[in-house]
Formats: C-alpha cells, structure tokens, sequence
C-alpha cells in the first residue's frame, strides 16, 4: 500500500507541474496582444480597440483604432444593402498625416470559415483606403490588415459584426 501512495503523490506533483507550466504559457503568450509590430515577424500583431482615437476624431461609430508603432490605423466597416464598405486610414505622425502610396490588403474570415483576401485603393478625396465586401453574411468578421509602407510593412488586426 506505501508504494501505492508514494507513486499518487508523485502523480499528483507532476500533473500540478505541468498544469502550473501551461498556465504561464498561456499568460505569456496573452500578456499584451495590442503590442505594436510594424516587422513581419511572429510576435503578436497589434489588436483593434473599438473606440475613438486618442486624438477624438474617430471617423464613424463603427470605427476600430490600431496604433501600430509610429502608424495609426482605423478601420470603419458600414454595411450598404448586400454588401459592406470599408475604409481604412491609414496616417503617421503626431498630427495624423495620411500615407497615400501604400499596398493595402485585407485578409477576410467570413462567419462560415471561408477566407478572401481584399485590395483596398487610395481615395484622394476622403483620405483613405477603400474596398467592397460582396454578399455579406451576418455574424463575425475578423480582418487583418497589412499595409506596404515603402520597406516597412505594418499589420493591424480588427474584427465587426454584420
């Protein structure tokens, strides 16, 4: 019955170990997700905050704020009938200047799984990165965006409800 017992409690002590060992993976790998990245790197890519900008001119309701090292990004989904608008802008700088000569993706997951990737193009006149989403289903989106800013690539994740 000794050897029993010894070898529960060994048991135990390694199980509690291992439990105490993933619990702080988990924490470090969640200890700051909105961390800006503007390398292409595998660190965690900076997370939307659904709120106005620091600066108060947050560009419709909807909008999502991605501040990405020295790169501001907000995104502003607006459901249009069978489709939804988005605007992305993109701006660097205390004063928030717009980036005009950028490669701006969006990589879409649907509600239902499925994946799409979507160009965005520059408006002159609003300021901002434009695209279309076709046949919107409701639920979650989620969205990550990854922008070509000459040799630096910024990525901002985000995601909206349709």
């Amino acid at each position: 019955m000794q050897p029993f017992k010894s070898g529960f409690v060994v048991f135990a002590s390694v199980g509690l170990l291992f439990l105490g060992a993933c619990g702080n993976q988990a924490s470090e790998s969640s200890s700051n997700p909105s961390s800006p990245s503007t390398e292409n790197t595998n660190k965690t890519e900076p997370v939307a905050k659904t709120e106005t900008s620091a600066h108060g001119d947050s560009h419709g309701k909807n909008a999502q704020v991605v501040e990405a090292g020295k790169y501001h990004l907000e995104l502003v989904p607006e459901k249009e009938g069978s489709t939804t608008h988005l605007d992305l802008y993109l701006q660097t700088g205390d004063n928030h200047q717009a980036i005009p000569n950028a490669k701006v993706t969006a990589d879409i997951q649907s509600p239902d799984g499925k994946q799409k990737t979507v160009y965005l193009t520059y408006d002159a006149d609003g300021k901002h990165y434009a695209a279309k989403l076709d046949g919107v289903t409701a639920g979650q989106y989620q969205v990550k965006v990854t922008a070509n800013v000459g040799t630096e690539k910024v990525n901002g994740r985000f995601s909206f409800n349709q």
